[in-house]
């Protein structure tokens, strides 16, 4: 992978890797110090009561029981992450490149990002109540209509997905049934999260004030090729 918040991640891990090698080659740590306590994974990554490193570890490979990369903002395949959460667990770093057992990664998409694949002008926001609201002006019938569509979050195939529950044309009642299956699909929503290593599954995602909050998760993820 050669975006950046692949690069980011590598970079983070290969360093941390570097310096725990370097920490435990200076000597044990001075006395009186307390332990640091681990911090927890996010839902759905289980950290075992007594990590062991896998049975076929080489020579010249590096184990981490598990590792964690905390970010504010994300920007990669031109796409924009907020609040980046990552947790990877059994770590191997080594010639083949860093490879996490499991790996956890929470982030918010911001509106923005979304709206602006719909097209110019458009507005995606919170509409209360886990729904969305999504303004824009389409073409329909050689006329431009203002369009206020709402509708529920949730996870198709991997993909974050909006159908619009009700659509508002602003005209009388008749008019908006009559449109409003002509215009259904300029208004929903269909969106990939992307700059990610490849194997991340998609599997939550909610609607928050700021954008929508993705959970993905997946194993044996290659963070650096």
């Amino acid at each position: 992978m050669k975006d950046w918040l692949i690069g980011a991640m590598g970079m983070v891990l290969v360093l941390g890797v570097m310096a725990a090698i370097l920490w435990f080659a200076v000597g044990d740590p001075a006395a009186g110090g307390g332990a640091v306590p681990a911090p927890a994974p996010p839902a759905g990554v289980d950290r075992p009561p007594a990590a062991q490193p896998p049975a076929g570890l080489r020579d010249d490979e590096v184990w981490l029981a598990d590792v964690a990369l905390d970010a504010g903002t994300v920007v990669a395949a031109g796409s924009i992450l907020r609040d980046v959460r990552t947790v990877g667990r059994d770590v191997v770093a080594g010639p083949d490149g860093l490879v996490a057992a499991q790996l956890a990664v929470d982030a918010t998409v911001p509106f923005e990002v979304v709206a602006n694949k719909l097209g110019d002008g458009t507005v995606v926001r919170s509409a209360g109540d886990g729904q969305v609201m999504v303004i824009r002006t389409v073409n329909a019938l050689g006329r431009e209509l203002p369009v206020t569509a709402t509708g529920t979050v949730e996870v198709v195939a991997g993909r974050l997905i909006v159908e619009p529950r009700s659509i508002d044309l602003g005209g009388p009642d008749f008019l908006s049934d009559a449109i409003a299956a002509v215009v259904r699909g300029l208004v929903t929503i269909e969106h990939d999260i992307e700059g990610l290593p490849e194997g991340l599954v998609l599997q939550d995602v909610a609607v928050q004030d700021d954008g929508f909050r993705a959970n993905l998760r997946g194993e044996y993820i290659k963070l650096v090729p």
